[in-house]
């Protein structure tokens, strides 16, 4: 299947992500900032980019801009419960800013896989 790269900084989230995701049948692996998610982007490409929105050091709409100009083809989902203040307006401008999917949290395991398959097939 495909190589998913999941980046959030709570590892519950990380932890339930690549549990749905691997039942599935692809490689994951994860990223507890968006640092450390483009690093491991550019030292080995993922198929697909699931990343939260609100992380510490560098949060997600920073993420798909810097991934956008590297990797203007790269699929990439945009998570968020929107922080304390569950604003979801965060998820609206990450998919402005080239997000192809947008889920909010929480969201079910059916959800995630039908963003992960939209973003598969239209690559």
């Amino acid at each position: 299947m495909a190589r998913i790269l999941v980046i959030d900084d709570e590892e519950l989230a990380r932890f339930t992500m690549r549990e749905i995701l691997e039942s599935a049948g692809h490689a994951v692996e994860e990223a507890k900032n968006g640092a450390q998610g483009i690093s491991l982007q550019r030292s080995r490409p993922f198929d697909v980019v699931i990343t939260d929105i609100i992380m510490p050091e560098k949060e997600g709409v920073q993420t798909i801009i810097e991934l956008r100009q590297d990797f203007p083809t790269l699929p990439i989902i945009a998570i968020s419960g929107g922080g304390r203040t569950r604003n979801l307006d965060f998820l609206r401008i990450a998919e402005q800013y080239g997000a192809r999917k947008i889920l909010p949290k929480p969201f079910s395991e059916e959800d995630l896989l039908n963003a992960v398959g939209g973003c598969l097939a239209s690559t």
